[in-house]
């Protein structure tokens, strides 16, 4: 692979410099989730772990949809990501190339924001003002029955929404651990 031909602004040392290696990163990712990807979920995992620059991603998807190694489907008006078999081939033959860290790295960010999305969906999570802080209700949803509804007062926005990533974190944990307290 040819070396250092991509732009390297906001990446970290260890993180991919060759337009080469950031197109086999993404298929790689792709090939890996289950279920799709949209085009922003790679960006962000790519640019947030510091893996590869902004504009050679951006690149790197309009590539690999063009040559057929990665497929599109709109699904709620987003453009979700699918490998091919060519991509699964040319993953299965070329992954070798990728450091083993970057890929961990890589493919353990995709999995953390997209089990941090399916949360967000499958619970029901609201910031409201409140006299002088925030209200924030949670829901634990199982389908469309409500498993545990709780609402807390805090001070200011900035703890609502610590409350709100801390319950994204495992709200299965936060629900088990209330439960196990009353049933105490």
């Amino acid at each position: 692979m040819e070396l250092y031909d991509a732009f390297s602004a906001g990446v970290e040392p260890g993180g991919l410099r060759s337009r080469n290696e950031i197109r086999l990163l993404i298929c790689y990712i792709i090939c890996r989730i289950d279920g799709g990807i949209t085009k922003n979920q790679i960006t962000t995992v790519l640019c947030e772990t510091s893996l590869a620059n902004y504009f050679e991603v951006s690149q790197a998807l309009i590539d690999i949809i063009r040559t057929g190694n990665v497929r599109t489907e709109l699904i709620n008006e987003e453009e979700y990501l699918y490998p091919t078999e060519l991509g699964k081939n040319n993953i299965r033959e070329l992954e070798g190339e990728l450091p083993y860290s970057v890929k961990e790295t890589a493919l353990n960010a995709a999995v953390e924001l997209l089990t941090k999305l399916r949360r967000e969906q499958e619970n029901k999570i609201e910031i409201t003002p409140h006299g002088d802080g925030f209200d924030i209700s949670i829901s634990i949803m199982d389908n469309d029955d409500k498993l545990l509804s709780i609402t807390l007062f805090v001070a200011d926005k900035a703890q609502a929404l610590q409350v709100k990533e801390k319950f994204l974190e495992d709200p299965v944990k936060i629900y088990s651990t209330i439960v196990a307290l009353l049933m105490a």
